[in-house]
């Protein structure tokens, strides 16, 4: 593969994780099903970018669940107190790496999860 193609796919995969972050957030804010039109709109992507982002995100394991109706749309479940998460040296290792080639400030959340890894590393 030539240069400037890889480097144009790392690009999408970028964009395409730094999008899907940010549609987990807005699925997990939503008190209501939010509509793929909706989501497709507040993301700046088409309807159809919405769809295969929630088809990967399910295939991965994210239980987003499908409303239907006048009133639907797509949500995901959320717990009000999130359980802690222990992870090893090595997970967090992991987390970090990610955060980095995401862009560690990319969102608000994205730069609170770096720091938080960051301080359990440092204790």
């Amino acid at each position: 593969m030539a240069l400037a193609a890889q480097s144009r796919d790392n690009h999408l995969t970028l964009r395409r994780v730094e999008r899907q972050h940010r549609l987990i957030e807005l699925l997990g804010a939503a008190r209501e099903p939010v509509p793929s039109a909706d989501v497709a709109r507040r993301l700046g992507v088409g309807l159809r970018t919405v769809e295969r982002d929630l088809a990967r995100l399910r295939e991965a394991g994210l239980p987003i669940e499908s409303v239907s109706g006048a009133r639907g749309g797509s949500r995901l479940p959320r717990s009000t107190r999130p359980l802690p998460v222990p992870l090893t040296f090595e997970e967090i290792a992991g987390l970090i790496a990610s955060l980095v080639a995401l862009g560690p400030t990319a969102t608000p959340s994205s730069d609170s999860a770096m720091r938080a890894l960051l301080r359990s590393i440092a204790a």
